[in-house]
């Protein structure tokens, strides 16, 4: 990775690191987020991820009225449009930002895809761990079977986010564009 990754800076052209998304999806003004339109698609993503849960939580309530079922319901699907045109910006970038070689193999999802799902298992890896209340640092975070799950699946993804990037990057593999 370039020696931009280890000192938190990106370049606008680059595809981000792993580890670049990841604080974009933890800091919502993170010093990435406004020089980078993937890393600004992947906060908004995130935001998009939490207020779904919230409202589908609030549709499944026992006590919710019929309307107010309706009004979330309307919410999901109002964010799903949202989200759909945040991952069109991040493959509108990839496509004029990455270079793609003919014949290297094709990845069958687009990189706003990925960080799509990347970033709605952050929100189920934070829901999770119920992260409302701070830790305090000399009790060790326990993990619940849930939360375990749900942090090893998110780790698996940024490992294959990081598979994909390196791939695409040695020019092995490249990402669909519409």
């Amino acid at each position: 990775m370039p020696t931009q990754y280890a000192a938190g800076r990106i370049e606008a052209d680059e595809l981000p690191s792993p580890s670049a998304l990841l604080r974009a999806f933890r800091e919502p003004h993170g010093p990435n987020r406004h020089r980078h339109r993937v890393l600004a698609a992947a906060r908004e993503l995130v935001e998009c991820h939490e207020r779904r849960r919230d409202a589908l939580q609030a549709a499944h309530a026992p006590d919710a009225s019929s309307g107010c079922v309706a009004q979330c319901l309307q919410l999901v699907d109002d964010l799903d449009g949202h989200r759909t045109e945040l991952v069109g910006h991040i493959d509108n970038w990839v496509a004029s930002n990455v270079e793609h070689r003919a014949g290297a193999s094709l990845h069958t999802e687009t990189l706003g895809a990925v960080i799509d799902r990347m970033a709605a298992k952050w929100v189920a890896a934070e829901h999770a761990l119920g992260i409302s209340a701070p830790i305090q640092p000399p009790h060790p975070l326990q993990l619940d079977d849930d939360a375990q799950l749900q942090w090893s699946r998110l780790a698996e993804l940024a490992d294959g986010y990081k598979d994909l990037v390196t791939d695409v990057t040695e020019h092995r593999r490249r990402l669909p564009v519409w």
